[in-house]
């Protein structure tokens, strides 16, 4: 159950309470008010029958009338007082007021008839009845309409929340009023605002270290051109030529972390041309299979980066078979060994990390550029662990027209 269905309910039931307690208290204050009116009436016709009996004059009093209840009948009798007793139903299952006292010997009373109080309360509380229920409706809308206004507002936030922790670090929330909404709104700019500067800051020191370590690994592979051939020679150029490959990716990381400074430069491409290509200049044993074909328009070199990646990441840290699938504008890498880990399903590749220890040692830097570049280019890479075993990543192509939102607004 939602916050806005929540909200609502509450309102609603408030609503309802405070009708119902209304209600019950304008009925205990009508029913005492009629029934002290109808004993007071009834209380004087017996006083004036009392006094014409007295006389000798009949004025309807009832004497010692055997209907009469027998609450009121031991009161008269015990004490010599005037009483009064609503009786709810008579032998004819209508209600009355009696009023009685005593007479020498004798117990005179008189009876009125109470239907009339009773039909009115009735009436009463059926019209309570249908106004409390049109309370209820009128603050049930009312709760619906606040809690979607209250809703909307919150839902802006965590939407723009969301797109910052998907990596759009330009949204902003634009909070209005002084609320505490709009106040959840201003710590999420001000999150947003520290957690892009630590990045800047971070993206800068790694930066700058790749820039600085640039010049001497150029060095470094010139001198090794130099060396005699031989086994320590192999081992040198083989070290050199990791150091060169991993300062050339810390370099792209960084440029793909500034946003605006990677643009994609689109052209129409056959995917199963592209796929083919890829996997021959990979020189990994790899199962290409093509389902479908599509031609798309995206950037050349960019996709060929994400595949090299993904299908060099299969083969470091997966088991063979690895095969590439090209159905459509969707491009499957599958491997069979332990599986993506947990945390990379969860939050997805993080730079420096490799996963899981069985997947095998590295950087941690491959999937980390896929996702960059794939972000350039618009596209989507999700990946999982399919059944079967193995771990599988899967480019989806497909052009998306969905909008970045810049600011989203909540008032």
């Amino acid at each position: 159950m939602g916050l806005r269905t929540k909200t609502a309910l509450v309102i609603a039931g408030t609503a309802g309470i405070v009708a119902t307690l209304i209600g019950f208290l304008v009925h205990h204050l009508t029913a005492q008010d009629q029934q002290r009116g109808a004993a007071r009436a009834a209380d004087a016709q017996l006083v004036e029958a009392a006094n014409a009996y007295a006389s000798g004059i009949d004025k309807g009093a009832l004497v010692n009338p055997g209907d009469l209840p027998a609450e009121l009948r031991r009161t008269v009798t015990e004490r010599p007082v005037r009483a009064t007793l609503l009786q709810d139903h008579d032998r004819f299952g209508k209600p009355v007021m009696w009023a009685a006292t005593r007479s020498g010997d004798d117990i005179l009373a008189v009876r009125r008839s109470y239907a009339p109080q009773a039909r009115t309360l009735a009436d009463l509380d059926r019209a309570l009845l249908i106004s409390g229920g049109l309370v209820t409706a009128l603050g049930s809308v009312l709760g619906a309409v606040a809690a979607a206004r209250v809703g909307q507002r919150i839902t802006a936030s965590a939407r723009t929340a969301q797109r910052i922790a998907d990596g759009d670090l330009t949204d902003r929330v634009e909070p209005r009023g002084k609320d505490e909404i709009a106040r959840l709104g201003t710590a999420v700019n001000t999150m947003a605002d520290a957690l892009s500067a630590r990045l800047e800051a971070e993206r800068r020191v790694t930066a700058d270290i790749a820039h600085e370590l640039r010049t001497p690994v150029a060095g470094l592979v010139t001198a090794v051109g130099l060396l005699p051939p031989g086994r320590p020679t192999e081992l040198v150029r083989g070290g050199v030529g990791t150091m060169r490959n991993l300062v050339e990716d810390i370099l792209e990381v960084a440029r793909l972390d500034v946003p605006g400074i990677e643009q994609a430069q689109r052209d129409e491409v056959l995917l199963s041309e592209l796929a083919r290509q890829v996997v021959a200049t990979t020189g990994v044993d790899v199962q290409l299979r093509v389902h479908s074909d599509a031609k798309v328009a995206t950037d050349r070199r960019r996709v060929e980066r994400i595949l090299v990646n993904l299908i060099t990441n299969a083969r470091r840290h997966g088991a063979p078979p690895v095969s590439v699938d090209v159905d459509g504008a969707v491009i499957r890498v599958r491997d069979h060994g332990t599986g993506f880990p947990a945390d990379l399903l969860a939050q997805g590749p993080q730079r420096f990390r490799t996963g899981a220890r069985e997947r095998g040692g590295g950087t941690g830097l491959g999937l980390t550029i896929v996702d960059g570049q794939a972000r350039v280019l618009g596209v989507r890479v999700s990946y999982e662990n399919p059944p079967g075993g193995g771990a599988q990543a899967t480019l989806d192509l497909t052009p998306s027209d969905t909008p970045r939102h810049a600011t989203e607004p909540i008032d």
